[in-house]
């Protein structure tokens, strides 16, 4: 009986998409590969963020509303990559830019490189940018992953407790808070923040 050749053309087509998920599952590279997929989805313009305050659910409330606090996050302490202690109460007088994040979510990935353009379009000391990894791998991991992006944006990391006005169904999720500390704006998962809309909304505010 005469042998059957092998020949690549008889792996079923299943088996090489089962092989090539179970590569990038282990090494890694599954979160970066599905990253880019939805950053070419965002790409197409249908994903443009809605932070303004028609977006925030009714039952939301701010510290100014229900404790009595002057801006929303009070109490709350993150650490810079390179161990700088900073109170979110600091910020107050500025419109904050707040996006909750992490290097295993791949909505965040795809969404990161267009928070960048933002803020470099932004070019305001009165608008601070906060990127919040709520990554366990610790800030190693974290500031490995900026450098390879070669991001520029400002990265923190919480050391107390979120507070629960910023807790969210979903990640990424990004706040918008103005100088008197109210919560004027929130987006739940990504979206395209480099637009004339979100610009002028944020440099709307800037007193």
């Amino acid at each position: 009986m005469e042998k059957k050749k092998f020949s690549i053309k008889n792996i079923p087509g299943w088996a090489v998409m089962l092989a090539v998920f179970a590569t990038l599952y282990f090494t890694g590279l599954h979160t970066e590969a599905i990253g880019q997929v939805q950053r070419l989805l965002l790409a197409t313009g249908i994903k443009k963020a809605n932070v303004t305050e028609e977006t925030i659910p009714a039952n939301t409330t701010t510290p100014t509303e229900s404790s009595g606090s002057s801006m929303a996050g009070a109490g709350f302490k993150m650490r810079t990559l390179d161990g700088k202690t900073v109170s979110f109460e600091s910020l107050k007088g500025k419109v904050v830019f707040l996006n909750i994040w992490a290097t295993w979510c791949p909505p965040c990935i795809a969404e990161m490189p267009n928070i960048q353009s933002l803020y470099d379009k932004i070019g305001s000391d009165k608008i601070a940018f906060v990127m919040l990894s709520v990554d366990e791998g610790g800030v190693e991991k974290v500031q490995k992953f900026i450098d390879k992006k070669g991001f520029t944006l400002p990265v923190y990391m919480p050391t107390s407790q979120l507070p629960q006005e910023f807790y969210s169904n979903a990640i990424p999720t990004t706040f918008i808070i103005s100088p008197e500390g109210k919560i004027v704006g929130k987006q739940e998962g990504m979206a395209e923040y480099d637009t004339q809309e979100v610009r002028d909304f944020l440099q709307g505010m800037v007193k």
